[in-house]
C-alpha cells in the first residue's frame, strides 16, 4: 500500500468534515497533536483529495477517519488491514462505537478491549454540585484539610507523585515524569486557577484539574487522590472544588471520561447526577484476545 503525504490543513479539513457528519471526532486530541509527525500516518487519496487517513501512535493505538462521501468503498478496511499487516496487536479506537464502526470490527474479526465513558452533568444537578459555598460545607467534615487553587512550581513534585499513585495503572494518565505535565500544562487551555488542591498542612492529599472548552462547557479533566488519604471521603469534597470553580465562571454542562470497567467511579458519578453520554471503545484482533498465555 502507498502511503502518500498530507498536509495538516487538509488532514484537519477531513477530520472536521467526519465530526460534522458522525456527531462525534474520529481523532482524538492526542492524535490530533500526532499530526505533526509524531505518529505515523497511512492516508488514500482521491482525484488529489485526502479521502482516508490513519493515524498509529508508538504505543499499537490507531484512530482512523473516513470522509463521509467516500464510505462504503473499503477504505476504512484497507487501512486498518495494512496496519494490522504491520502491528498485528494494533488497538483501533472507535470513538462514539457508531453502528458502522461496530459493523466494520465485526467483519474484521476485531473484538472491543476497552471501553471509555463519556459522562455529563447539566441543569440542577450542576448547579447541586457547583453551589457556592459546596467545597466549604463538604470540608468540614475534614479537619485540618484545605482548599487551594495551583500552588506553583514548588507543589509540582507532589501533584505529580499524586498523580501517578492514582493513575499507576492507567494506559494514559500514569507514569508520568515532569516532563509530561509540564507538556500538557503549556497548553492554550491551562488555567492554573482551574488545578485545585485539597491540602493537609504542607502534604498534597488530592487535586483536581479542569479544562475549559468554551465559555459553557467545562471538563472534569483529572482527579487525583494521594495513597495516603484513600478511604478518607475526600472524593466528594474534590469534585466539588472543581465543578464550583467551573460553574463559577459560567460553565453550564460539565462532562468527564471514565472507564467503563471502573464501577465504583461510574456509580459515584451517576449519584452526582452525572449521565453517559459517549462511549469509545478500542477494537483489537480477536486472534490476539484469545489466544493463552505463555
Amino acid at each position: 500500500m502507498n502511503e502518500p503525504q498530507f498536509h495538516i490543513t487538509e488532514a484537519r479539513e477531513l477530520l472536521d468534515r467526519v465530526a460534522q457528519h458522525d456527531g462525534v471526532a474520529a481523532f482524538s486530541e492526542a492524535f490530533l497533536k500526532g499530526l505533526d509527525g509524531s505518529h505515523e500516518h497511512f492516508a488514500v487519496r482521491e482525484a488529489d483529495a485526502l479521502i482516508a487517513l490513519a493515524g498509529l501512535a508508538s504505543d499499537g493505538s490507531a484512530e482512523v477517519a473516513v470522509d463521509p462521501a467516500y464510505r462504503r468503498h473499503r477504505h476504512a478496511t484497507v487501512l486498518i488491514t495494512h496496519i494490522l499487516s504491520h502491528r498485528p496487536d494494533a488497538g483501533f479506537w472507535a470513538h462514539g462505537n457508531l453502528p458502522a464502526a461496530r459493523a466494520l470490527a465485526e467483519s474484521l474479526g476485531l473484538e472491543p478491549t476497552r471501553e471509555l465513558l463519556v459522562m455529563a452533568v447539566e441543569g440542577e444537578e450542576l448547579a447541586a454540585i457547583g453551589a457556592p459555598g459546596s467545597t466549604a460545607k463538604a470540608l468540614t467534615e475534614q479537619e485540618g484539610i484545605r482548599e487551594s487553587s495551583y500552588a506553583g512550581e514548588p507543589a509540582d513534585e507532589q501533584w505529580l507523585q499524586v498523580n501517578n499513585e492514582a493513575f499507576h495503572w492507567h494506559p494514559e494518565q500514569g507514569g508520568w515524569d515532569m516532563a509530561r505535565l509540564h507538556e500538557v500544562m503549556n497548553t492554550e487551555w491551562f488555567d492554573p486557577e482551574g488545578v485545585r488542591f485539597l491540602f493537609d498542612g504542607d502534604a498534597l492529599a488530592g487535586f483536581h484539574w479542569t479544562k475549559r472548552h468554551s465559555d459553557t462547557l467545562g471538563e472534569v479533566y483529572v482527579v487525583g487522590v494521594a495513597d495516603a488519604y484513600r478511604g478518607r471521603g475526600l472524593g466528594d469534597p474534590l469534585m466539588r472544588t472543581g465543578v464550583e470553580h467551573l460553574v463559577a465562571g459560567g460553565t453550564q454542562k460539565v462532562i468527564l471520561y471514565v472507564e467503563a470497567d471502573n464501577e465504583p467511579a461510574v456509580k459515584r458519578y451517576e449519584q452526582l447526577g452525572f449521565s453517559v453520554v459517549e462511549r469509545h471503545v478500542v477494537y483489537k484482533s480477536a486472534k490476539l484476545t484469545h489466544c493463552s498465555p505463555i
